[in-house]
């Protein structure tokens, strides 16, 4: 199975995502916009279409962020869902899909950044992969916008500082606000180039030692159960 993976920033990484591909021995590929690489020109080359996080926004125009083509992204998640291939947006990918199929992104009422619990919404009952989760459960977070929810998506779960955590846009479609692939090694990364996200602070804003020492192997199980559930059989 073929997997092409979007990264915005250099302290955005794939994280635990990378795990799971090693150890299926899946291939990916990845377009490092930050570092000029160039997107797939269509949707034919992969399985798979994971699109990561970033500082920027679906409004962030070329102007304001010169590596990165919102509208591009958008066309490249268009033809991949109407190609019928799996495709996960997270944070700002979530955020770009809403944006793909009709939906604007919007502010969420608070900045979380930090682990907090999601709960999973009725909706989530007849989901055919978090119908297998807990109601509850602790996930991490970093961002101050939320996706757009199309006529057709589906709520799965929220948080108490953020409406729209986790949306099924189709049955191969997902979006997430909140970051699964978190390690201890990504959070290093991103402490470190984006502290000031912390340092304004908030209702919803933990301490950076309190993202360093947390164990996010149990959400990275969680992960890996999705991935194995949406990915297209090999």
């Amino acid at each position: 199975m073929k997997l092409h993976i979007i990264i915005h920033e250099r302290f955005e990484s794939p994280g635990a995502i990378t795990k799971w591909v090693k150890d299926r021995q899946h291939l990916a590929n990845y377009t490092r916009v930050y570092a000029g690489e160039t997107l797939p020109e269509n949707a034919r080359g992969f399985d798979f279409l994971v699109v990561l996080g970033g500082p920027q926004s679906p409004a962030t125009t070329k102007a304001e962020c010169l590596h990165f083509d919102s509208s591009a992204e958008q066309t490249l998640i268009k033809q991949a869902v109407e190609a019928d291939k799996a495709v996960l947006g997270i944070c700002l990918g979530a955020q770009l899909i809403g944006e793909a199929l009709g939906e604007k992104f919007d502010h969420s009422p608070y900045k979380e950044i930090g682990v907090f619990d999601v709960t999973l919404t009725e909706n989530a009952q007849n989901d055919p992969i978090f119908s297998k989760f807990p109601k509850t459960f602790p996930v991490a977070h970093w961002h101050g916008d939320m996706p757009g929810l199309t006529k057709d998506a589906q709520l799965l779960a929220y948080s108490e500082g953020c409406p729209r955590q986790i949306i099924r846009y189709t049955p191969k479609v997902y979006g997430f606000q909140c970051h699964f692939e978190f390690t201890k090694n990504a959070v290093d990364e991103m402490v470190k180039y984006c502290k000031h996200d912390i340092e304004t602070g908030g209702k919803y804003v933990q301490h950076e030692n309190a993202l360093r020492e947390y164990n996010y192997q149990e959400m990275n199980e969680k992960l890996f159960y999705f991935l194995d559930c949406i990915a297209p059989p090999t």
